[in-house]
Formats: C-alpha cells, structure tokens, sequence
C-alpha cells in the first residue's frame, strides 16, 4: 500500500517499488501563476492543479502524481501585476523534459491535465511532439477540450445551486473561487468578491481574451461571478472535473 500518490514526495526506492507493484503512470496538472481578480490569490490555478491531479490518478488507478507545472501561458493576463507567463516554446520544452524523464524512468502513460485556460490549446498543438519523444514505450495523453471543462463546472453548480449556473464564467468565478474555498481557504477573500464578465463564456469570448486579454471585457479580471461560493459547489465543481477528465481519457482523449 503506498503511503502517498505524490511522486515528488516518494523516495527513489518508493518509486521503484511503485513501478513494479503496477503504477505505471503519472498524472502531471499544468497550471499558472496569474491574476484571478481582487478576491483570490495568483497561485489558483497551481493549487488548483494539485488537487485536480490527485483526484484524477485516483479515479484512474494506477497512477502517481507528478509535480504540477506551476507557471504556464498567461500571456494575456500580463495586463495585471504578478502574473508570470511562460512562452510557448517555453511550456514545450517543459513538457518534453517532464515526459522524457518519466519514460525513461520505466513510466507506460503520461497524462496532461490543465488547470489554466490558456494551456488547453498550447498542449494541443504540442501533443504529438510529445508523444514522438516518449514513444516507443510511453504514451502521452492530455486533456484539452476547454468548453467541455467550463460546461464540467456548470453541470456541478447546476446540481448543487440552479440558480447560480449562470455564474459561472470561466476565471475567478463561483466554481473556481469555491474550489479555492475547499483546497485554500485561508487564501480567499470573499468581502472582496464582485462580479466580473457576466455575458458567458463560449469559443467567441475565448478568442477574444487570448488575443486582446481579459482587460477588453473586465476590469477586474474576473469571468463571471463568484458571489455565492460555497464549498459544496466546490467540492461538486472538483469532482465532476475529474470525473470528466478521466471519462476523456477512458474514451481516448
């Protein structure tokens, strides 16, 4: 039995045991270091990555949890002090190195699970180079469809709050800051939640904000509307991401 899924916190002959007792793959979040309105901290989408990781090796099976990639393609939230954006190429390299090193350390499956909005396309358009470097004897996944995952989120808040679905918008909102509410409690600063962009989020807005940044539709950074977080929506908002990641996975995504 392991005493922990968390590859980074393992010795080198829990691995190797690891390994050998069957746990053949890993599951690495790729997240981001960015502005997530006045409310919640920059670390949202890393520490959202952690949990989101966990929870997604566990349904699995099977699997270890890499360390989260913790900065990722932010570009277009440079706009607000603190973020830290990586550049494409950058991200890549990353990704090659992380994949590269498991494969070579006996590891059969890779799985890539953004935590961030803005690395959904970027491990798209790498995925096959990746899977060219691990190849022959690793394969690499990765989740990257981001309106199937904003409609994960709707679908959880739906169930718990119906009247509160239509805060839902992508960045900083009720799912998001009520996950923060579950994984960083101490971090969130709920007298200072105020809505955002409340129009929703489609492949429209999505375009938009990549290429002219957040700015061009809120002030304050946010998509949405957090008002109203809870940790029941976040707990639901968790679960059903995961669930829906590894549904992908299982289908061939």
């Amino acid at each position: 039995m392991l005493k922990t899924l968390l590859l980074d916190e393992m010795t080198w002959p829990e691995v190797e045991t690891a390994l050998a007792d069957g746990h053949r793959s890993v599951v690495v979040a790729v997240g981001a270091i960015e502005q997530h309105g006045r409310h919640l901290p920059l670390l949202v989408d890393a520490a959202r990555g952690d949990r989101l990781a966990l929870e997604v090796a566990r349904r699995l099976g099977g699997s270890l949890v890499g360390p989260t990639i913790r900065v990722g393609c932010s570009e277009h939230h440079m706009g607000f002090p603190g973020t830290i954006s990586l550049r494409g190429d950058t991200l890549k390299a990353v990704c090659l190195d992380y994949v590269t090193s498991l494969a070579r350390h006996g590891f059969r499956t890779v799985y890539l699970v953004p935590s961030h909005g803005g690395n959904f396309a970027p491990l798209a358009t790498m995925l096959e180079e990746l899977r060219a470097a691990a190849a022959p004897d690793c394969e690499v996944r990765a989740y990257t469809d981001l309106m199937e995952f904003v409609g994960l989120w709707q679908g959880a808040v739906r169930e718990v709050a119906p009247e509160l679905t239509r805060r839902v918008g992508g960045h900083a909102d009720i799912a998001e800051s009520s996950e923060m509410l579950c994984i960083r409690p101490d971090l969130v600063r709920e007298e200072l939640a105020e809505a955002g962009y409340v129009g929703g989020f489609d492949a429209a807005l999505a375009a938009r904000i990549f290429g002219e940044g957040p700015r061009a539709v809120t002030s304050n950074g946010v998509l949405g509307d957090p008002r109203g977080m809870s940790r029941e929506i976040g707990e639901r908002c968790i679960a059903r991401a995961a669930e829906g990641v590894v549904a992908a996975f299982k289908d061939g995504g």
